[in-house]
């Protein structure tokens, strides 16, 4: 009697060994809640503290005050009627709303204008990365034939002339010289100062719950739980790279011109950033599609089926309630106030 007694206990010992095991292992092996899973996501989208300038290039005052001045000047055109701020027009997110950036003489160029918000974390510039840094692009417009037409003797001769310039470039550059890479370095410090205004969508991050409303939030959730934050990610929403997407058509291959043996490059273009996207319709490097909805349309159907087609594009069968809960949260991404970084700005 006494053995069957211990034997019982120890069967009893040991079913609950297995049990509390058991639960154990399944705490360690549960599937993260939903609440714990939308807090992760938001720890990647917090802004930094600061821009980044060039290491050889440091931010002063002086150089990014000139750099403004030329960005707004109409006489950095041939013409002398257009300026940068032009095409980047600071009350639609610093592009033109344009389906295709118009240039000298009201030409049509082959490119929608990107936007210039937060540029200074991105990498490689132009759709399809064929810039190297910001200071190329920043001067390319202005030599262009189709684009501002102003070459680059005249634009010095114009800087010259004037003794507002001249001294504005003696207090940014120690020898003063009105140069082509003075001018581009003074442009491309003022544009690296402008950075996303601060939007609901970052209040809420920083945890203000009120900030953006309930089908925003599940928008956050659909689009991180899919495919689009794969790209679109961190707190400029943008990965900095180059994808086919499954638009494009037609002879503009986009970063495939300049690697002609890539075949996962063929029609891929930059990742453009959303923040402040619901200012800057008609979208893609073409200005092709209209309207938000009719991006996340594009999206879901999984666009052009074709060898170059990124692995993330594929058909993501969205309900009409995801749709429009992904469009709730895109506008979340709209500045409404300062951007905490623009105590760098003049």
């Amino acid at each position: 009697m006494r053995q069957r007694t211990i034997r019982i206990v120890v069967l009893i010992a040991s079913a609950t060994l297995v049990a509390v095991a058991g639960v154990a292992f399944t705490a360690r092996h549960a599937p993260v809640s939903a609440a714990r899973q939308r807090e992760d996501w938001k720890a990647s989208y917090a802004r930094p503290a600061v821009i980044p300038f060039p290491p050889d290039d440091p931010y002063t005052p002086a150089e990014a005050a000139l750099g403004r001045q030329l960005f707004f000047d109409p006489a950095m055109s041939g013409s002398g009627t257009l300026a940068c701020s032009g095409c980047h027009v600071p009350s639609l997110g610093w592009a033109d709303g344009k389906a295709r950036a118009i240039g000298n003489g009201g030409a049509i160029l082959a490119l929608r204008t990107p936007t210039l918000l937060d540029i200074a974390w991105v990498p490689v510039l132009g759709w399809d990365g064929k810039f190297s840094d910001l200071e190329s692009v920043a001067y390319a417009p202005i030599t262009a034939a189709d684009n501002m037409n102003l070459s680059g003797a005249e634009l010095a001769r114009r800087l010259s002339a004037s003794a507002v310039y001249r001294a504005a470039f003696a207090r940014s550059f120690p020898d003063g010289a009105i140069s082509r890479n003075h001018v581009a370095r003074a442009l491309a410090m003022f544009e690296r100062t402008i950075v996303a205004g601060e939007a609901p969508f970052d209040r809420w991050i920083a945890g203000d719950a009120g900030a953006i409303s309930t089908a925003a939030k599940r928008g956050f959730d659909v689009f991180n739980s899919g495919h689009c934050a794969a790209c679109h990610s961190g707190w400029t929403f943008t990965d900095g790279s180059f994808h086919d997407i499954g638009s494009a058509t037609g002879t503009d291959i986009g970063r495939g011109r300049l690697f002609p043996t890539s075949v996962m490059l063929r029609y891929a273009f930059k990742t453009p950033s959303l923040r402040d996207v619901a200012r800057r319709a008609p979208y893609m490097h073409d200005g092709s599609v209209p309207s938000l909805e009719a991006v996340i349309d594009l999206y879901d159907r999984g666009g052009i089926d074709r060898p170059s087609r990124a692995e993330a594009i594929r058909k993501l069968g969205l309900t009409a309630r995801d749709k429009a809960d992904l469009v709730a949260f895109l506008r979340t991404l709209t500045g409404d106030r300062p951007s905490p970084l623009a105590g760098a700005a003049p």
